[in-house]
C-alpha cells in the first residue's frame, strides 16, 4: 500500500505541482471569512463578493457595524446568506471577546468560534499558518472514495484516513491538489477520465466502462 500510495502522489505531484487556494484575501481573518461564505458556492462567486465586501469591512470590529440584514445583502449571492451572516458576525464577536481580534494558530481553538468546524479550521490553519492538516471538502471527500482511499460518506472519518495514508508533511499540499483534481478532472459529473492518471484504480471509471 506505501509503494501505491508513493507511486500515486508522485503522480498527483506532477499534475499539481504547485496548488494554491483560490479564495482571494489579504489576512487570516479574511481568509476565515471567505471559507465561510464558500460553503456550497465556488470560489469565483465568494472573490467578487468579499472583492466589495472586505474593502469596508476587512476586521472584526468593523464587520460587527453592520447588522445582519445589511451584511446578508452584501451575501447574498453566496447562497445561505442568512446562517452565513449570522456566523460571520457571531465569529468575529467571538474573536474579539476571546482572541483580542486576531485568528488563533490552533484548530482547536478555532473551532470554539461560532460557525467554524473542523473543515473551515484546517483550510484556514493549513493555508494561513502553514500546518500540517487535510480539510476534507466535498470534491476531497468524493475523490477520496472513488479512488478506493476510504469507502465513508464522513468528512471526519476521511481526514482520518488520509492522514495514516499520507506523510504529515504533505497534507496541507495534499488537500489543495485533490480539490484541484476534483474540481478540475475528476468532476461530479462527466469527470474527465481520458486525461487522469489513476483510472486503474478508479470505482467510478470501473462502473462506468464496464464491458
Amino acid at each position: 500500500m506505501k509503494k501505491n500510495i508513493k507511486e500515486f502522489y508522485e503522480k498527483l505531484d506532477t499534475l499539481f505541482p504547485q496548488p494554491e487556494c483560490e479564495l482571494e484575501y489579504k489576512s487570516v481573518y479574511e481568509l476565515l471569512v471567505a471559507v465561510i461564505l464558500s460553503a456550497q458556492c465556488t470560489d469565483r462567486s465568494v472573490n467578487i463578493v468579499t472583492k466589495e465586501l472586505f474593502k469596508d469591512y476587512d476586521t472584526p470590529e468593523k464587520m460587527l457595524t453592520l447588522s445582519q440584514e445589511e451584511l446578508e445583502s452584501k451575501i447574498h449571492s453566496c447562497g445561505f446568506y442568512h446562517n452565513k451572516a449570522k456566523n460571520i458576525l457571531s465569529m468575529s464577536k467571538d474573536l474579539l471577546e476571546k482572541f483580542n481580534g486576531e485568528v488563533p494558530n490552533d484548530i482547536e481553538k478555532m473551532q470554539t468560534l461560532a460557525g467554524v468546524g473542523r473543515k473551515t479550521a484546517n483550510v484556514v490553519y493549513s493555508e494561513a499558518f502553514k500546518g500540517n492538516a487535510i480539510a476534507v471538502d466535498t470534491h476531497v471527500l468524493r475523490v477520496s472514495n472513488r479512488l478506493g482511499f476510504v469507502k465513508t460518506d464522513s468528512p471526519l472519518k476521511c481526514e482520518l484516513a488520509l492522514m495514516k495514508l499520507f506523510d504529515e508533511d504533505k497534507w496541507g499540499k495534499l488537500h489543495l491538489q485533490l480539490v484541484h483534481f476534483g474540481r478540475y478532472i475528476c468532476k461530479a459529473t462527466k469527470p474527465d477520465c481520458a486525461n487522469c492518471p489513476f483510472t486503474s484504480q478508479c470505482t467510478y471509471y470501473a462502473a462506468h466502462n464496464s464491458i
